[in-house]
């Protein structure tokens, strides 16, 4: 599954954390083949029902019947696969066994139903105006279809828990030797421990990280990436704050420094447990009622909602939430942070929307009484100046919110505080140490209290929920980084105590750098060059001004055009399950034709998707994109296989490269019309590019098929050579 992109400051695992062997765990890695067989399965079985009610009919020709019959045989390809992942999973876990057996049971019954009732070699063939007659038994395959879908969805909820269990159980035993990290005495003792540990946080961080990766939500996607990042950064912390204390055993500092460590980690991994098995924790709010853009986004939908019904919600409901709203932005009034004139300017725009809001309700109690034009006009008018007064309410925050946090960092980019904590630790001199901690506490402040106000700005709840790791890490951290030093300036010849206060240091200037590359994305997001989503084949993109608005309708295709697209696009569907098959024959799954032709196969299959309105491709710039990539991967395969073909004799080399000839001059194509101008002729370009997709997905299937062979043979003759080579120096020949 597509992974989207880590909230800044929340990346993956470093080489601390996130390292270690793969393989480590059984059932995730089955789990993860079990979704990607799923992935593969699903589809296959929606194509068996768009080709048996293709243009609803009771006759097929003798290419869809043998369409059906191939789309019947990956089916039951596929749930073979399928099933032997579930029995391996079963085999793992006793507890859950009997429930996982009989669900594969059932996936297998169902798919060898669906490959004989489409097998067209069972059939009667009555000749009749070259037409043949559908199935006998349609009902069976859409029972066999339901059966399949309802005992995968089984497998996967079970291999759900399996997962879960899993990542539980890796949490338990990391706290299990925390605890006795907490207490162990002695240096030996600790590093004995200390590696146990690491080897326990490893398995845990690829457990959460498979975790991370399937998650649909990016919500939750977002808070575990931020979870994962507080114990990646702590691993670090921990062993410098623990040999600190142990070093000086006697200085509280330093007890405080690693207390600190150990609480945030514990916390940290409370948040992962949370969001997998989704409890929350102590009765967690939801962070979108903090939001004042959300709340905004939200009221102006309740208003707009006017031009349908009058009657759709009452008045007190959205008096009650302007006033909510206009309260959040007290965060902005009230800081000692925000400047004279922008304070003055959202105490004005809030005013203005209580006003506008006063006038709105005044016309709409007017226009349920009396329904004339002029009424609806009125109302139209007040419901638009609203909304703008809150775009402009909008604007305003942003601008105090982001020119804060910008002049911010640039003020403290160069760390100068914590350069001087550093020398007056060395130094030992604790007058200075009081003077610069002062100093840190201050500018810990204004970045949490910055950090709370980009939130509220921050426009998406990905954004959100790394604000407030943000703010949180700041928080922390300078509590830390004052307790690291003040160890450092109590011992100023202590190495350890040095290097802990590095550390933390480190800690604080790689979340600054995350805050610059937070407050890009929030400016990214407010100016839409970010997470701007159109529907399925709707071009043009909307213009910023309301004028002609004819041309901002989604240029949509007719239902012919629609059914040729699908069309296109299960052919292609077919060939990238023909791909699969011919890669599943190479012993060498790390071969790089190997590679390109999964990497291609997996992309015409988000094609394929795509012309189905499903999957990670939203747009058409979505769309482009993917096929320039496309393009791309195919010309590096045709690399490697020029590559092979040097290893050839000369008649095998010529079969080789007049396929590699064929395919070169495709993805040079494909590159080329992808750079045309979309314009409004959609449904041409869509047309053109699966057409070439599925062009260059034909060719490679050959190819792959032709290389298998002729790597075989190559590695046969070489065998035979050294075969005759070993006999020659045995005397034997």
């Amino acid at each position: 599954m597509a992974a989207s992109p880590a909230p800044a400051g929340a990346g993956g695992a470093g080489p601390v954390y996130g390292s270690g062997p793969s393989g480590f765990a059984l059932d995730s890695g089955l789990e993860i083949k079990t979704r990607s067989v799923e992935q593969t399965l699903l589809p296959l079985v929606s194509q068996i029902t768009t080709l048996i009610n293709h243009k609803d009919n009771t006759k097929k020709s003798d290419k869809t019947l043998q369409a059906i019959q191939r789309v019947g045989q990956a089916v039951n390809l596929a749930v073979g696969r399928f099933v032997k992942v579930g029995e391996a999973i079963a085999n793992e876990n006793w507890d859950l066994k009997e429930e996982i057996n009989i669900a594969c049971i059932e996936a297998k019954q169902a798919g060898e139903t669906i490959a004989a009732l489409t097998d067209i070699t069972n059939l009667n063939h009555p000749e009749s105006d070259g037409q043949i007659t559908v199935f006998a038994d349609k009902t069976g395959v859409i029972k066999a279809a339901r059966l399949l879908l309802s005992s995968v969805t089984k497998v996967l909820l079970l291999a759900d828990r399996v997962v879960i269990k899993q990542i539980i159980t890796s949490r338990n035993k990391v706290l299990a030797t925390m605890e006795r990290l907490e207490k162990v005495n002695s240096f030996q003792e600790f590093v004995q421990i200390f590696s146990q540990f690491g080897n326990e946080m490893v398995e845990f961080a690829h457990l959460s990280g498979d975790r991370q990766n399937d998650l649909k939500d990016e919500k939750k996607k977002a808070k575990m990436a931020a979870a994962r990042a507080v114990l990646e950064k702590c691993t670090m912390m921990l062993l410098t704050a623990s040999k600190t204390c142990l070093r000086h055993p006697n200085c509280e500092s330093a007890h405080k420094n690693k207390e600190g460590v150990f609480d945030r980690m514990k916390v940290a991994l409370e948040k992962v447990i949370e969001i997998v098995t989704d409890c929350k924790i102590n009765g967690e709010t939801d962070i979108s009622s903090i939001s004042i853009f959300t709340g905004i986004k939200e009221f102006k939908m309740n208003i707009e909602a006017l031009r349908e019904s009058l009657y759709f919600q009452s008045k007190e409901n959205l008096s009650v939430t302007l006033e909510i709203i206009l309260e959040r932005t007290e965060d902005f009034t009230d800081s000692a942070y925000t400047s004279h004139e922008h304070r003055e300017r959202i105490l004005e725009l809030s005013t203005q929307a209580r006003m506008e809001l006063q006038q709105l309700t005044s016309v709409w109690i007017q226009a349920q009484s009396k329904k004339t034009k002029n009424i609806a006009e009125e109302l139209e008018l007040n419901i638009l100046k609203i909304s703008h007064s809150l775009n402009e309410l909008k604007k305003e925050l942003h601008s105090t919110a982001t020119q804060l946090a910008a002049d911010l960092l640039k003020y403290h980019a160069d760390h100068v505080i914590l350069k001087a904590l550093k020398l007056t630790g060395v130094e030992g001199n604790l007058e200075a140490f009081a003077e610069y901690a002062c100093k840190l506490s201050e500018q810990k402040e204004q970045l949490v209290e910055t950090c709370r106000l980009l939130r509220h700005v921050s426009g998406t709840e990905p954004l959100e929920i790394t604000c407030i790791h943000a703010e949180e890490t700041f928080q922390v951290t300078g509590q830390q980084i004052i307790s690291a030093a003040e160890t450092l300036t109590l011992h100023p010849s202590s190495k350890i105590a040095k290097e802990n206060l590095d550390v933390f240091c480190e800690a604080w200037e790689s979340q600054i750098s995350d805050m610059s590359t937070l407050l890009r994305e929030i400016n990214d997001v407010f100016e839409g060059r970010r997470g701007e989503k159109y529907g399925y084949l709707s071009l043009p993109k909307p213009m910023k001004n309301n004028a002609n608005l004819k041309s901002l309708k989604p240029d949509k295709p007719d239902t012919e055009e629609q059914a040729k697209i699908a069309k296109l696009g299960l052919k292609l569907g077919l060939l990238t399950s023909d791909a699969d098959c011919e890669i599943e024959k190479w012993e060498d799954q790390e071969n790089e034709i190997v590679r390109y032709g999964r990497n291609m196969s997996s992309m015409a299959y988000s094609l394929y998707l795509f012309t189905r309105g499903e999957g990670p491709l939203k747009t058409s710039q979505d769309l482009t994109h993917q096929l320039e990539v496309f393009a791309t991967e195919g010309l590096k395969l045709t690399s490697s296989v020029q590559a092979l073909s040097k290893q050839l004799k000369d008649d095998d080399k010529l079969m080789l490269l007049l396929e590699i000839n064929k395919l070169i001059p495709l993805c040079h194509q494909l590159q080329t019309i992808t750079k045309t101008s979309l314009q409004n002729k959609v449904f041409l370009k869509v047309d053109k590019y699966i057409t070439k997709a599925r062009s260059i997905m034909a060719l490679l299937v050959q190819l792959l098929s032709l290389c298998y062979k002729l790597l075989k043979k190559l590695q046969m003759e070489n065998n035979r050579w050294v075969s005759v080579n070993k006999d020659t120096v045995n005397g034997k020949t």
